[in-house]
């Protein structure tokens, strides 16, 4: 028999039992942005006990300065107190939008008729700036643009000449200046990522942070191009590739094979296409995603009326719910904790709601997506994996244990959404809040390798002495072997804790 290993260090500092467990009840993942309504010390932590276990930095606001210290809060979180917690970094990308305007507004009625350009110049009644040199290289004769998230529609009647256009108005409304602009029936020649999204990335890495989201994706070579800048750095972060344009979803397949994860950015893909296709494609994208074991996130107005309420509407409520019956393995807050009067009432309210539908509604009932496939490359570890979660519900186990070096192991047992509690041991300290977004996943740091039969065993060991595990308990636990090799998972084995 493998002798014991003292397992003290790798036990947390400020252990509180019962703060990780509760912690680790509900099985789908809250991810929270930061703004001013909650990125103090204090405030952070409180949201992490209410539920986060993903904070988002969103890059189209604040300063280096300011994530830096938020940065420097949440690592501080993560050392005094029993959490794994992931930072998100989301970039802003190419973001199309109005320019200044004279009386800085402009009432647009419809059957108007206006020139949009790619001069800069201060808008009026005759003429409006739009930040996009390409406006009228792409934008066709007969096709919609949309301004401020849809409310005011018009369509191109005219090209004048290399820098303007003439629209009509379809439905009209009050401009105001940097509102956003959608062109739905264009393919855009913008870039993958701007000047400012390097800047954004070159911080990311020197924080050595978890995930970035990379926004506007449109085709697959743009997850490539960010992997490369962040591959040139030897950096480990991992990519999210944001849906939210149509011509992602002409190449979903291909941008969900390249990225690490996804979210569905349902606030641009809500203007982008109709909005009653939304909610088919949610379904659809999760569906793919846990088909091909990559975290997805829904995010964009879950919970938008508690920005300045204390309870949420009965359709938000439904739409949370929604998300973690279809599998998804995180929903997003924006607004309601970035800017929010009630950031912590919002994320208790968030996994309560959570908790009540997966103790409520357990089978995903998708067998012909929680089954390995037999075009996978990895098909072997996969039917490995899958065996283990099967065994463990038939076998009505308490716990699941994997270890993980490259993460490959904790993403596929978790997107077999196994029933019993999930937990993933790895040497490699950046994956332990990494798996912070997948669904289930509880991380520990364990960096031994002398025997299979010992690293089961410490395992076990530190599972009991965090209070996830208790004599009587069935254990059902993957691995691979020879250890020294490193190999793909290979092995399962099942055991009652004495």
């Amino acid at each position: 028999m493998a002798k014991k290993k003292d397992i003290s260090k790798y036990l947390h500092a400020h252990m509180d039992k019962q703060a990780g467990i509760a912690h680790s009840q509900k099985r789908t993942k809250i991810v929270a942005t930061v703004g001013p309504a909650c990125d103090t010390y204090d405030k952070l932590l409180q949201l992490v006990k209410a539920g986060v276990n993903v904070f988002r930095l969103n890059f189209s606001h604040g300063t280096h300065k300011d994530k830096r210290a938020t940065i420097k809060h949440i690592r501080k979180i993560i050392k005094e107190e029993p959490y794994n917690i992931a930072i998100l970094g989301d970039l802003q990308g190419p973001k199309l939008r109005v320019g200044d305007l004279y009386k800085n507004q402009l009432l647009l009625k419809e059957a108007d008729e206006i020139i949009f350009t790619s001069q800069p110049c201060k808008g009026n009644c005759d003429k409006v700036y739009i930040s996009y040199e390409h406006l009228t290289k792409d934008a066709k004769v007969g096709e919609r643009i949309f301004l401020d998230d849809g409310k005011i529609e018009v369509r191109v009647t005219e090209i004048i000449n290399k820098t303007d256009l003439r629209v009509t108005v379809i439905i009209g409304g009050l401009l105001l200046p940097k509102k956003g602009v959608n062109l739905p029936d264009s393919t855009l020649s913008l870039p993958a990522i701007t000047k400012k999204d390097m800047e954004d990335i070159e911080f990311c890495i020197d924080q050595k942070i978890d995930w970035i989201a990379l926004s506007f994706v449109r085709k697959p070579s743009h997850i490539a191009d960010l992997k490369k800048l962040i591959h040139a750095r030897a950096s480990k972060i991992k990519v999210i590739g944001k849906i939210e344009m149509p011509e992602a979803l002409k190449h979903l397949r291909e941008i969900i094979l390249e990225s690490d994860g996804i979210m569905i950015a349902r606030g641009d893909l809500g203007v982008e296409i109709p909005i009653e296709q939304v909610p088919v494609i949610q379904k659809d994208i999760i569906r793919k995603c846990m088909h091909r074991a990559k975290p997805v996130i829904v995010a964009t107005q879950m919970m938008e009326s508690m920005m300045e309420r204390t309870k949420p509407n009965r359709s938000e409520v439904s739409d949370v719910a929604n998300a973690v019956m279809e599998g998804a393995d995180a929903v997003m807050l924006s607004g309601e904790t970035a800017l929010g009067q009630f950031p912590v009432q919002v994320v208790k309210t968030m996994s309560k709601i959570i908790e009540e539908v997966e103790k409520t509604v357990y089978e995903y009932n998708r067998e012909d997506i929680l089954t390995p496939q037999s075009h996978s490359p990895s098909f072997l570890s996969d039917a490995i994996c899958y065996s283990a979660c099967k065994l463990a519900k038939d076998g009505q186990a308490d716990a699941l244990v994997g270890m993980t070096q490259s993460g490959y192991t904790g993403f596929t047992l978790s997107s077999f959404r196994p029933k019993c509690p999930l937990y993933v041991f790895s040497k490699e300290k950046s994956l332990i809040t990494q798996l912070s977004l997948s669904w289930g996943v509880r991380a520990f740091y364990y960096p031994e390798e002398e025997s299979l039969d010992g690293i089961l065993n410490d395992q076990l060991d530190i599972l009991k002495e965090r209070g996830f595990l208790k004599s009587g308990d069935v254990v059902v636990n993957t691995g691979s072997t020879p250890v020294e090799l490193h190999l793909p998972t290979n092995i399962i084995k099942i055991s009652r804790i004495t």
